[in-house]
């Protein structure tokens, strides 16, 4: 599918693409292809004299592959995230080629920030004068998506966290640990997207439409501060999330000992009655006790309090 827009300084409209005999308006600022055939491909390289990278291209991850020039176009392709507010959000390659005259992006699905960018050129028609223009605001959507998703993935943790250190004895460990198993996922992706991003920010700097234009310049360097503080903020809940599920894990252990504590104490506990007991079971024919009154009161006294004198002790020693 093929998706142009054009600019004529007054507003940025889309073009509807007909099916055959169709010429590139001289005014479009962006050629937009999702899911494109191989026709669509050859139809953009026809008029643009520039060649689309595939799918299979797109996903290679040498830099070479996703940072390059050819035939004056600098194509840069770097892992979107999108499906941003599931727990485990998606990150698949956009590759964007600045040609000198429109914009033209490869994507084979829709993330949340074109449409927003979409919107915004509708809105404000100064965004979208050259295609360096529409790269710029595309790649500030973007950034600003990959925000939000990373806030949500902190306020995540961040519950995770407040469970595991408030909730006592009533944590269910399996649930918290596949929650942070989840979002180290989301983090990774996250981590994977802004690096991308800031390896073509410091590529596409170098291209002339950008680098010849003060305004284009400082926008991109905005752009690149901003994706560099996302990092480190990203690496931030990382490292908070590798410290819960530590302290998730050493919490298991200290529950799982509480358990063994109570096991071996009753052990002990029970072990001088137990003894008792099977002396006053045992079937010798002269044993005094069997013959007088007080002799089976006697054994469940004893027995009694061989219970509690290990228990006294343990609490005495601090043990219980």
């Amino acid at each position: 599918m093929i998706h142009i827009y054009c600019s004529d300084g007054r507003r940025c409209e889309p073009v509807e693409v007909a099916s055959e005999g169709w010429t590139l308006p001289a005014n479009a600022v962006w050629i937009d292809l999702i899911d494109p055939t191989p026709e669509e491909d050859r139809i953009v390289e026809r008029f643009l004299s520039l060649s689309v990278p595939t799918k299979a291209e797109m996903a290679e991850l040498e830099a070479s592959s996703r940072l390059y020039r050819e035939n004056g176009a600098t194509y840069v392709t770097a892992d979107i995230i999108h499906r941003g507010d599931e727990d485990i959000p998606a990150a698949d390659p956009v590759t964007f080629a600045l040609t000198g005259g429109p914009l033209v992006t490869v994507r084979y699905f829709d993330p949340k920030p074109f449409q927003m960018t979409i919107e915004k050129l509708q809105r404000e028609p100064s965004a979208c004068d050259t295609g360096v223009d529409v790269f710029l605001n595309l790649m500030e959507a973007i950034v600003d998506r990959a925000s939000d998703v990373l806030s949500k993935n902190g306020a995540r943790v961040e519950a995770v966290a407040n469970h595991i250190f408030t909730g006592g004895r009533t944590v269910g460990f399996d649930r918290l640990i596949g929650k942070l198993g989840r979002a180290q996922i989301a983090n990774a992706r996250i981590e994977q997207s802004l690096s991308g991003l800031a390896r073509i920010f410091a590529f596409a700097a170098l291209d002339p439409g950008i680098e010849q234009h003060p305004d284009s310049r400082e926008h991109l360097r905005s752009l690149t501060r901003d994706a560099q503080s996302l990092i480190a903020h990203n690496q931030s809940v990382a490292a908070s999330i590798n410290f819960q599920l530590s302290a998730a894990l050493g919490l298991i252990n200290i529950e799982q000992s509480s358990i063994i504590k109570i096991f071996s104490v009753a052990a002990v506990a029970f072990m001088p009655p137990t003894l008792i007991a099977s002396i006053y079971g045992m079937n010798f024919q002269h044993m005094p006790e069997l013959a007088q009154g007080w002799g089976y009161p006697a054994a469940l006294i004893a027995m009694v309090v061989a219970a509690l004198l290990p228990l006294a002790w343990f609490r005495h020693k601090g043990w219980l």
